[in-house]
C-alpha cells in the first residue's frame, strides 16, 4: 500500500490509537497533521517520533465538536498543504455511569466529541474531498456501538450514531471516488480506557479469550496483512466477533481488514 505523498489528516493523534495510526501511515509515506485538543508535549512526542522514523508531520490543537474550530483548521490545512486525501476520525471520551446515574453534562460531552466531532471533520473535509474527486475516511466506531455496554449509554450511543453516519455519507460520496467506512475495535489499551471501574474492567474481559486487552499500537496494523476488501469498499463498518477469535485484540483484525483495503488508492 502506497500513500506516498498524500496528505492524511488523524484526529486524537497525540495518544493511543491515534497516534500509532499517525506513525503507521507516516512509514507509508503519509504527511500527517497531529490533531489533538488537551496535551501539546503529547502531541509533539508523536510528530517526533514520526520525524525520527523519517517520515513528517506537523500538530495542531483544535477541538473537533466545536463547528467553527474544525472550519478555521481545516482551511488552514488546505491553504497550507493543498488537499487532504486521508481523514480518520479518531478523537473520543468516555465518560461512564450507570444509566440512573448518568448525568446530561455527561451524555452530551460524549455525544458532542465523538459524534458531532465525526459530523463536523466529515463536513468540511469531504467538502474539499469533493473537489478532489477523491479520498478516503475512516471513522472510529466501537464494539459497544454494536453490540450495547452496561454503563456506557452515551458511548454507545455515540458510536453507534458513527455507524449510521458512515453508511449515510459513504452513499453520498461514493459518486465522487470518495469512500467512507467505519473500524469497530473492541477494548484497547489507551489513556481514555485507564479509568474503567474495576467491575466494568472485569465485564469486558470476560469477553476476551486471551483476557487481556489489545494495544493501540496494533489497532494501526496497516500494516501487515493483504487484504481481500477492494478499494472500492465504501459504507461498511468491520468488527471481529470476540468469542469466536482466539486472539484478545478485535481491533487488530478490524483495522488491518479495512485500512490496507480502504486507504489504497
Amino acid at each position: 500500500m502506497n500513500i506516498t505523498g498524500k496528505v492524511a489528516v488523524i484526529t486524537g493523534a497525540s495518544r493511543g490509537i491515534g497516534r500509532a495510526t499517525a506513525i503507521e501511515l507516516a512509514k507509508r509515506g503519509a504527511f500527517v497533521i497531529v490533531n489533538y485538543r488537551g496535551s501539546e508535549a503529547a502531541a509533539l512526542e508523536t510528530v517526533a517520533e514520526i520525524k525520527s522514523a523519517g517520515g513528517d508531520a506537523v500538530c495542531m490543537a483544535w477541538d473537533v465538536s466545536d463547528y467553527a474550530e474544525c472550519e478555521k483548521n481545516i482551511k488552514q490545512i488546505i491553504d497550507t498543504f493543498g488537499r487532504i486525501d486521508i481523514l480518520v476520525n479518531n478523537a473520543g471520551i468516555t465518560r461512564d455511569d450507570l444509566l440512573m446515574k448518568l448525568s446530561e453534562e455527561d451524555f452530551d460531552a460524549v455525544i458532542a466529541a465523538n459524534l458531532k466531532g465525526t459530523f463536523c471533520m466529515l463536513h468540511f473535509v469531504s467538502r474539499q474531498m469533493l473537489r478532489q474527486r477523491s479520498g478516503k475516511i475512516i471513522n472510529l466506531a466501537s464494539v459497544v456501538g454494536i453490540c450495547g455496554n452496561a454503563g456506557q449509554v452515551n458511548y454507545a450511543a455515540s458510536k453507534a450514531g458513527v455507524i449510521g453516519m458512515t453508511k449515510s455519507a459513504a452513499k453520498e460520496l461514493a459518486s465522487r471516488n470518495i469512500t467512507v467506512n467505519a473500524v469497530a475495535p473492541g477494548w484497547i489499551e489507551t489513556d481514555m480506557t485507564k479509568n474503567l471501574s474495576d467491575a466494568a474492567r472485569e465485564r469486558m474481559l470476560s469477553a476476551i479469550p486471551l483476557k487481556k486487552p489489545g494495544g493501540g499500537d496494533r489497532v494501526s496494523g496497516i500494516r501487515r496483512r493483504r487484504l481481500y476488501y477492494r478499494s472500492g469498499i465504501t459504507g461498511r463498518w468491520r468488527h471481529a466477533d470476540v468469542a469466536k477469535k482466539a486472539e484478545a485484540n478485535l481491533a487488530q483484525d478490524s483495522f488491518e481488514i479495512a485500512a490496507q483495503g480502504f486507504f489504497r488508492t
